[in-house]
């Protein structure tokens, strides 16, 4: 994420405040660890997420729900056990749920249209189009957190803005990149990216306005990600015929799609009519 968590975040903080091991070194070091290991774990979130694109390379749609849906119950699974261990109080579950709300919504309209133009761009533009995400995330949080950025940082996002300009544009001038592909597509992909910049930045706005209702303590991030992919998943499932259609899957044979993902899943595709491979 461009924007750095705020310290209040950390899920060890204690009621008078943030929670202070091995003064500033301690600090330090276990940022360096905490970064090691999230980078560790996402480069292998998305090697795992490739490799099982590979038996179920028929089946992309069903995997996608299926990670959707799966972080609804491990986020909420974690929040039960913070519940009953005390990290997590009353009064943050019933922080307003109308943010919760925006987020979810914003996220499913960032798949829905993120899936409309992935279907008919090149696999190397998304990628590319995908970076106007730091641009939108600059600009909304200076709207919405009243956020100042340097000189420099501006720069960099212009720079990035002029790269998805001169590569959108290629296309309109016999290029390779974007020939024949019409101008809504990439535009398209930039409004997804613009949806979830702004998910991501109302839960920045979450964690700034819980710290005034709950007297000083920050909420747990578990509380956040947990009802963001709870109403995330509600929209999707919403949307569920429409997306289902951009991926070319007519809607009187998305159970059958799904039945036959969810064997494959389970390495019973084989004993059904559409084959894993």
């Amino acid at each position: 994420m461009l924007l750095p968590r705020k310290p209040y975040v950390r899920a060890g903080a204690s009621e008078g405040g943030p929670e202070v091991i091995g003064g500033e070194g301690g600090r330090q070091s276990r940022i360096a660890v905490g970064s090691a290991v999230t980078v560790v774990l996402a480069v292998m979130n998305r090697v795992l997420y490739k490799l099982a694109l590979v038996p179920m390379k028929q089946y992309p749609f069903f995997l996608a729900q299926v990670t959707t849906f799966g972080y609804v119950v491990i986020y909420f699974s974690i929040l039960y056990v913070r519940f009953r261990a005390g990290i997590i109080t009353k009064e943050m579950l019933a922080l307003p749920k109308s943010s919760f709300v925006a987020i979810g919504l914003l996220e499913a309209l960032g798949v829905a249209a993120g899936m409309s133009a992935g279907a008919m761009l090149p696999g190397p533009a998304i990628p590319i189009l995908s970076q106007t995400f730091l641009v939108w995330q600059l600009l909304f949080s200076v709207l919405i957190l009243r956020r100042k950025y340097s000189l420099n940082q501006i720069l960099g996002c212009l720079l990035v803005a002029a790269g998805v300009v001169i590569a959108v544009t290629s296309g309109t001038t016999g290029g390779e990149f974007l020939s024949q592909i019409e101008f809504q597509w990439p535009a398209l992909m930039v409004v997804s990216s613009a949806f979830q910049a702004g998910a991501s930045i109302l839960k920045e706005f979450i964690f700034i306005d819980a710290t005034r209702r709950l007297q000083g303590r920050p909420v747990d991030i578990f509380v956040v990600n947990s009802f963001g992919s709870a109403f995330q998943a509600l929209f999707v499932l919403i949307l569920l015929p429409f997306l289902s259609n951009m991926r070319g899957i007519p809607l009187a044979e998305l159970p059958t799609y799904l039945r036959n993902g969810a064997a494959c899943f389970i390495n019973a595709g084989t004993k059904m009519e559409g084959k894993c491979s």
